[in-house]
C-alpha cells in the first residue's frame, strides 16, 4: 500500500520556484548554443571554431539533460531502459541508503569520537552554572514528576503491593534476612538504643499509671484474701517493678540487659539454623502478609509520600526546589572544572548512545527502507526532484559549458 509524502506547502514552493529558475538557466543556455550553432553554419576560421564549440555545447546539453531527466521519469515519455530510476528502483534505493547510514554513522567508534568532539560534559556544566537554567531544570522536573505522581492512581498501587510484592515477599524466606539482621545488630549493640527508650517510656508509663497496674495485678489475687492485703501487696508489686525498670534503665551493665541479648542472640541463631524456629517464623510472616490491612497499610503509605512530595514540589521556593537548584548550580560548577568528572560524563553519554545504536541501531535505520517502500514511485521522484533537482540543473549547466570547450579543443586538433 502506498503513503502519501507530506511535506510542508510553503517550502515546496520555494524549491519549486529555485528548480524552475535553474530549468531555464539550463534550457537558455542550450537555446543560446543551439542559435549560435545555426548562425555559424558552415563557416570556417574563427566562426569555425564557434560552430565547434556550439555543436558540442548542445551535445552535452542534451546529454546530461537525458541523464539527468532519466533519473526521475522516462525522458520524453518514452520507456527507454534503464530511465525512470527511482520510480522504478526506489525499494533498492530505499535499502542502500538504509546501508550506508548503518555502516558510516551508527558505528561505535564512530559514535564515541563524534560524542568525544561534541565535549557535552564541558557544555553541561557551562550552561548549568547558570542559576536560571539550573532553575529550569529543576523546575521542568518537578512538573514531570508532580504529573507523575498525579497519574498513579490508588488502585494501581493497591494492585501492585496485592499482586506483585506482596507474593514475592510470601516467596522468598525471610528467616535468613531476619536472622541475619538481628545477629549485626547484636552484635553491634544498635539495640541498646531502643531498649533504653522502651525502659523510659516502660518507667513513665508506671508512674502515670499506677491504679491501672495495681487493678490489673489485682484481678489475679486470691478471691478469699481480705481486701486490704491485697492492695498492699498490689502495691508494693507496683513500687518494685517501677524499682526494677528504673535499676535496668540507668545501669547499663544490669543483669537484665545481659539476659535480653543472649535472648536475642539465641534468636538470631534459631532464625539461622532452627527449622522449627524458622517455619514458625514463615508462618507468621505468612499470616501478616495475608492480612487485608496490610494492602491498606501499603496505600496510606503512598498516600503520605505523594501528598508530602506533591507539597514540596509545589512551592517554587521550597527547600525542594531551593535545594534542587543549589545542587545542579553546583554540579555544573564542578563540570566546568574538574576535567575528570568531564571525561566520566561523557563516558558515560558514549555508553548510552552506543547501547541505543547497537540495541535499536537497526530498528532505527530499518525506519529509512520501511518508509520509502510505502511511497508512491512516481510521486517519490517528484519529490526528490523537488529536492535536489535544482542542484542537479548544474549537471546540465557544467555539461553545456565543458561540451563546448571540449568542441573547441577537438576542432583545434582537427585543424592541426
Amino acid at each position: 500500500m502506498s503513503a502519501i509524502i507530506t511535506t510542508s506547502p510553503e517550502l515546496d514552493e520555494e524549491r519549486r520556484r529555485g528548480l524552475r529558475r535553474m530549468r531555464t538557466v539550463a534550457v537558455s543556455l542550450l537555446l543560446f548554443a543551439a542559435v549560435v550553432y545555426l548562425l555559424t553554419l558552415d563557416r570556417d576560421g574563427f566562426l569555425g571554431f564557434v560552430n565547434a564549440g556550439a555543436e558540442a555545447s548542445m551535445v552535452g546539453a542534451i546529454a546530461d539533460w537525458f541523464a539527468v531527466t532519466a533519473l526521475f521519469k522516462h525522458p520524453l515519455g518514452i520507456p527507454i531502459p534503464h530511465t525512470a530510476l527511482i520510480p522504478r528502483r526506489k525499494d533498492m534505493l530505499g535499502r542502500s541508503l538504509q546501508e550506508f547510514v548503518a555502516e558510516n554513522f551508527l558505528q561505535e567508534d564512530i559514535v564515541r569520537d563524534r560524542m568525544r568532539l561534541a565535549e557535552i560534559g564541558h557544555r553541561l556544566g557551562t550552561w548549568l552554572v547558570e542559576p536560571a537554567n539550573s532553575r529550569r531544570v529543576a523546575d521542568e522536573a518537578a512538573s514531570l514528576l508532580r504529573i507523575g505522581l498525579g497519574r498513579v492512581r490508588d488502585e494501581d498501587v493497591a494492585t501492585l503491593v496485592e499482586e506483585a510484592l506482596l507474593p514475592r515477599f510470601v516467596e522468598e524466606p525471610i528467616s535468613p534476612v531476619a536472622g541475619s539482621l538481628l545477629e549485626e545488630i547484636v552484635h553491634d549493640r544498635a539495640h541498646h538504643g531502643l531498649v533504653d527508650l522502651a525502659l523510659t517510656e516502660a518507667h513513665q508509663w508506671l508512674v502515670e499509671n499506677e491504679e491501672t497496674f495495681t487493678d490489673v495485678v489485682g484481678e489475679r489475687a486470691p478471691w478469699w484474701a481480705p481486701t486490704s492485703v491485697n492492695e498492699r501487696v498490689t502495691q508494693r508489686v507496683h513500687l518494685e517493678v517501677m524499682r526494677w525498670v528504673a535499676d535496668i534503665r540507668d545501669d547499663p551493665h544490669h543483669q537484665a540487659r545481659y539476659a535480653l541479648d543472649d535472648l536475642l542472640r539465641q534468636l538470631a541463631h534459631d532464625l539461622l539454623n532452627d527449622p522449627s524456629t524458622q517455619q514458625r517464623t514463615e508462618r507468621l510472616k505468612v499470616r501478616v502478609l495475608g492480612h487485608p490491612q496490610v494492602v491498606a497499610t501499603g496505600v496510606s503509605l503512598w498516600q503520605a509520600f505523594r501528598k508530602v512530595v506533591l507539597g514540596s514540589l509545589e512551592d517554587p521556593e521550597g527547600p525542594l526546589r531551593v535545594r534542587a537548584v543549589a545542587e545542579l548550580t553546583r554540579f555544573g560548577d564542578r563540570l566546568q572544572t574538574e576535567t575528570a568528572l568531564q571525561q566520566r560524563v561523557d563516558g558515560y553519554l558514549a555508553d548510552l548512545a552506543v547501547f541505543a545504536v547497537e540495541r535499536y541501531g537497526d530498528e532505527l535505520t530499518t525506519v529509512i527502507s520501511h518508509t520509502i517502500d510505502r511511497w508512491d514511485g512516481k510521486e517519490a521522484a517528484r519529490r526528490i526532484e523537488l529536492h535536489v533537482g535544482r542542484d542537479l540543473q548544474f549537471i546540465r549547466i557544467n555539461g553545456t559549458l565543458v561540451g563546448g570547450l571540449v568542441g573547441i579543443a577537438i576542432h583545434t586538433v582537427s585543424v592541426l
